[in-house]
């Protein structure tokens, strides 16, 4: 096979397409290997992991969902260095690059060869079940030193042309409290990783290696021009600020933990600049984003500009790619901050940063843009039980989910996960394995932030123990809410009750005694557009599907309903007139809450919350 075709460095476009389809098949082959031999409940079940296909240059290729990086492997191993065969893995949050946020994370990358060359690579990152540390899940909420939140592996070689490193396995196993679980699942991302690894080899064989690397330049390169001539074209040349908040960090009593962007506009580029951000948490809400010039942010966070897309069936076809890393500009403020942080910070709960992040972005989008931005979305948090179950110790631990903000054009979705194609346990499988019983797993009636289009609902759970055990919990928006836009209401902020004892949102270890029932109802998105603006025919649809209730259509939309469920028009115009006539006359752009006013001293609304 020769490496060359007609039109010298020009890529053939059928072969582009070739490649771009084989390597979302690659990427779709490796997950559903892992998802299949898996043993873990979080990794099989609940599907808390990633793949990701780079080239040798450690470009990012595919863009279906985030990965981590190859860089820190390269770093340690370099190219030449490397066999067919291999298998490197790394956990270290600090030596990570950005690409591994904390410890539970574990990531293995694999080397693809051609005519015994290195070419690219397959990675999958995970987050396991448990990696010692001070508490069963390796998430501990009160931790102020990475050293207490389990076991650190910068990048190793672990498999050496297909030998397995026993010695490093034996150690990781050993610290953790689900050695099995662990082993299980390495294997089963390693194994899958190797042959997505002899996948791309025979994509090589059959094509060349110039012909295929012609194409990972044209697929990057679309990308880059998609994004520069649709997306950041939407976007008014300029500067504008906007910031939000964690609540708590597990350790200080709750307050605001600022994080901030200001968004610059300058011709084909956006720069986004985190001054102001808070300094570093003494809990475990760190990010460690600022190495490798913010190129995991850059990816991490672009996907929030394809809601710039014109519509939202092109919103979903655009991926996101290293092609999107010309187009940012990251500036850091100086080390000590939430995403600065300073070696040994812990970082397990760094979803509290990394994730507002996200909403960070498309508020100050929103501000830039006259609104086309959704309101706030859910963030990822963790909720469980553990204790022993006829003397074997056990973890359950699930990653719920909940609503998404309303957009300029529909409703949130309800019960969302942001991390693509996860999902709650089954209840079947969770009953079966563990000693607990799930008595409600619905709709958390009202949790949508009200708005001409409503907030996505979040769940609502409640699940009675059958014998003695602890609770776990790290949640964010437990205090402040996911904030509404344009006019559109925050929805309700995460709770969680056992027995009629309310739950903060970073918890340990909760006694549960058998029989009490544990309540969980995660958050609702915020609301987008004045909510007295909605079809009363929708809010009526809404409580009969149990979405809002009675009340809620009424103090939330000035919707009455007649008797048989519908909205009564003159009622309606009439309240909606008075709720009118009752607010003050300015009010701010972003909703965010009862909460912002307890954490800021009684002040209802910062300043960058003003059109």
């Amino acid at each position: 096979m020769t490496d060359t075709l007609p039109g010298g460095d020009r890529p053939d476009p059928v072969l582009v397409e070739i490649v771009e389809g084989t390597l979302a098949s690659v990427e779709r082959e490796v997950e559903t290997a892992i998802a299949r031999t898996a043993r873990s409940p979080m990794i099989r079940d609940a599907h808390d992991f990633r793949a990701g296909i780079h080239d040798v240059r450690l470009r990012k290729l595919t863009g279906r969902s985030y990965s981590a990086l190859v860089q820190p492997v390269v770093r340690d191993f370099p190219v030449g260095t490397m066999n067919e065969g291999d298998v490197y893995f790394h956990n270290d949050v600090y030596l990570s690059e950005g690409g591994i946020g904390h410890l539970p994370d574990l990531c293995v990358t694999v080397p693809v060869f051609h005519r015994g060359e290195v070419v690219a690579f397959v990675q999958a990152f995970g987050h396991h079940d448990d990696i010692g540390g001070s508490v069963p899940g390796s998430m501990p909420s009160h931790a102020t030193s990475v050293f207490e939140e389990g076991l650190m592996v910068p990048p190793i070689r672990l498999r050496d042309r297909g030998v397995p490193n026993e010695a490093a396995l034996r150690i990781m196993t050993r610290n953790s409290r689900m050695p099995d679980s662990l082993a299980g699942d390495l294997d089963a991302e390693c194994s899958a990783c190797l042959m997505g690894a002899r996948r791309l080899a025979e994509l090589f064989e059959r094509y060349g290696r110039a012909p295929v690397e012609r194409c990972f330049d044209a697929i990057i390169a679309k990308t880059t021009e998609t994004f520069r001539r649709e997306l950041l074209s939407k976007i008014p040349e300029g500067v504008y600020v906007w910031e939000d908040y964690a609540e708590h960090d597990g350790v200080d009593e709750p307050r605001l933990h600022t994080q901030r962007i200001t968004l610059t506009r300058a011709g084909d580029k956006l720069i986004i600049d985190f001054t102001g951000t808070s300094p570093q948490a003494k809990g475990p809400i760190n990010h460690a984003g600022d190495y490798a010039d913010g190129v995991f942010l850059k990816k991490w966070l672009a996907p929030v500009l394809r809601n710039l897309a014109d519509t939202p069936e092109h919103m979903a076809e655009l991926d996101v790619n290293e092609g999107v890393v010309p187009l940012i500009e990251m500036v850091f403020p100086e080390k000590g901050t939430l995403l600065t942080p300073v070696f040994p910070a812990p970082t397990n709960a760094r979803t509290f940063v990394i994730l507002r992040l996200l909403g960070v972005l498309a508020g100050v989008l929103a501000k830039a843009t006259g609104g086309r931005m959704p309101a706030d979305q859910e963030t990822i948090r963790y909720t469980g039980v553990y204790g022993e179950a006829g003397g074997t110790p056990y973890l359950m631990r699930e990653v719920l989910g909940g609503g998404s903000g309303g957009r300029w054009y529909a409703d949130g979705e309800d019960t969302i996960h942001v991390v693509p194609d996860s999902r709650n346990i089954p209840v079947e499988f969770a009953e079966a394995r563990w000693p607990l019983r799930v008595e409600r797993l619905g709709l958390a009636v009202d949790s949508g932030g009200p708005g001409e289009y409503r907030g996505g609902l979040g769940y609502d759970k409640h699940i009675r123990m059958l014998e003695d055990a602890r609770y776990m919990s790290i949640a964010d928006r437990s205090i402040l809410s996911c904030w509404g836009v344009n006019g559109g209401a925050a929805g309700r902020p995460f709770r969680v009750t056992i027995d009629g004892r309310e739950m903060e949102g970073l918890v340990d270890g909760e006694p549960v005694r058998a029989g009490q029932v544990i309540r969980i109802r995660t958050t609702g998105g915020g609301g987008w557009g004045d909510p007295l603006d909605r079809d009363p025919a929708r809010v009526a649809a809404d409580v009969r599907d149990g979405k809002v209730s009675a009340g809620g259509a009424r103090a939330d939309y000035g919707v009455i309903l007649t008797a048989d469920g519908e909205a009564d028009a003159d009622a309606t115009a009439a309240e909606r007139a008075r709720l009118r006539a009752a607010r003050p006359a300015a009010r701010p752009f972003f909703d965010r809450g009862p909460g912002y006013a307890r954490l800021s001293g009684g002040l209802p609304y910062p300043a960058v919350d003003l059109p």
